[in-house]
């Protein structure tokens, strides 16, 4: 039987949700977009493949999945709008496109994009909680954008993945690596100053961003120095960091493929 293969660009809010992958008993991004389209399809065959799964409280601007079916949809448009009124609140999608039989969403060479966005030093609104941590310590934060920009480049990266195996590949590259003041995301309970982490690169391990960015809280908080994040990168260390930042703070913005 002839299948047809579409690529769907969705965002979401996922302080809700106990990450992508489905779960028994507890309510998942996957199960609420699989949901959806049985219904739009009315019980129609389909298959759904997201880019790469997301842990618990993690929200997505961009996040990429790829549907499986095995009749055409013949229009896109009058879909994604139909998608869109049934998909809860929290989960808009952005846009679809046909793909080839060819494209492989998992081995396809991709690049992604994450954002993590926290303030610090005074309790704030609790309507800030699911996207954004607060830390009540004071911070330094030159100390912290200086701590960033060495993560850029190509390191041994075992020390930033949760419970890493003999067998991992750890030397990876990071393209950017950078903290900056947050202009992106405003509401008027928001604290005056916010900031954003900005990681990009081809791959991530598991808890790899929030390990950087507890990381970096560390440091700002004076319990390491850039030393010790320098050690940390060089081969075959045997260093572990251990502070796994809330994962509400942490947004994938974007993935590219190439």
């Amino acid at each position: 039987m002839k299948k047809y293969f579409y690529v769907i660009n969705i965002q979401y809010l996922g302080y809700r949700f106990h990450g992508w992958q489905k779960q028994p008993n507890v309510k998942t991004l996957h199960l609420m977009v699989d949901r959806t389209l049985n219904f739009i399809l009315e019980g129609r065959y389909f298959k759904s493949l997201i880019s790469g799964r997301t842990d618990a409280m993690v929200s997505a601007e961009n996040a990429v999945f790829e549907l499986f079916l095995q009749h055409e949809i013949k229009d896109l448009d009058a879909f994604l709008e139909l998608f869109n009124y049934n998909l809860p609140q929290d989960i808009r999608a952005l846009g679809i496109k046909k793909v080839d039989a060819k494209f492989n969403i998992i081995n396809h060479p991709k690049t992604k994009e994450y954002l993590y966005l926290f303030t610090y030093g005074e309790k704030c609104h609790p309507f800030c909680a699911p996207i954004m941590t607060t830390i009540l310590d004071d911070l330094n934060i030159e100390i912290m954008k200086q701590g960033a920009k060495l993560f850029e480049g190509e390191h041994y990266l075992k020390a930033y993945c949760y419970k890493p195996t003999n067998k991992g590949i750890y030397t990876r590259i990071i393209e950017t690596c950078e903290l900056v003041e947050n202009t992106i995301y405003t509401a008027n309970y928001f604290p005056d100053k916010t900031y954003i982490l900005r990681v990009r690169g081809k791959g991530f391990m598991r808890n790899q961003i929030r390990l950087m960015m507890g990381t970096l809280f560390d440091l700002g908080k004076g319990k390491l120095t850039l030393d010790d994040i320098k050690a940390s990168l060089k081969p075959n260390n045997a260093i572990k960091m251990d502070y796994i930042a809330p994962a509400s703070g942490l947004i994938l913005n974007k993935v590219d493929f190439e």
